[in-house]
């Protein structure tokens, strides 16, 4: 499952941009297909095109190819490296449902964050952004899910990691909550405008979560099963 996952979003990512560059069909459907079925806030909050919530996890970034492409590698390396043993320990099916139930979180952890950004901004003194009408595309709300419940399956779990100059593994507690609460950070200082900070920490939280109520239970059941 988590090799599909990350074979749609590829595919999805490779067929938008031979749209917008007129070798299938033409730019002004890629447009459109941008404009259907990317995740707009105010319209989920309106009720309006909820299925925008799940076809929003599938697209990357449409705003340049470079941008669109890093975006995309990095969304899938980490999905790549983390999201195989959370399938192993949770199976198939209850995987994609995982992953779904992540990303849906994520996407209202971003929705409410900027619903109430200007109680937020008086609260901690930070200016915030409260655009609802900006539309948000990407799989990282559901792949930080996968990492929040990497962090709580496998936390003594060596990540091969570039420190300054030098390659180290390191524990994955270090490496996941040292990024978990750079999400933070980045929500609240606005930094790199444009990313959805607060869908990463939903997502995070939510994966926390889900293996933590369902996760260490089927670990603890594979590794039973392994040592009859």
């Amino acid at each position: 499952m988590n090799r599909l996952i990350l074979t749609v979003n590829i595919i999805i990512f490779a067929v938008y941009w031979l749209l917008r560059a007129n070798v299938i069909l033409n730019a002004t459907f890629a447009y459109d297909l941008e404009q259907n079925f990317m995740m707009i806030p105010s319209e989920i909050i309106n009720g309006q095109r909820l299925y925008t919530l799940f076809t929003s996890m599938f697209m990357h970034d449409p705003s340049g190819f470079f941008a669109g492409l890093i975006h995309l590698f990095s969304n899938m390396l980490f999905l790549y490296i983390f999201g195989d043993n959370i399938e192993d320990v949770f199976g198939h099916a209850s995987y994609l449902v995982f992953y779904i139930i992540s990303g849906l979180t994520a996407a209202f952890a971003h929705i409410a964050s900027i619903l109430y950004a200007p109680i937020i901004s008086d609260l901690v003194g930070i200016p915030m952004s409260s655009d609802l009408t900006a539309g948000v595309v990407g799989a990282s709300g559901a792949i930080s899910g996968v990492l929040g419940a990497y962090l709580v399956l496998y936390p003594k779990a060596k990540i091969i990691t570039l420190v300054f100059y030098f390659i180290l593994p390191v524990p994955a507690f270090i490496f996941l909550g040292f990024w978990f609460t750079m999400q933070w950070l980045y929500g609240f200082f606005e930094i790199s405008g444009g990313v959805a900070y607060w869908a990463h920490v939903g997502g995070f939280i939510a994966g926390m979560i889900l293996a933590l109520a369902f996760g260490l239970k089927k670990k603890k059941a594979q590794k039973a099963r392994l040592s009859l």
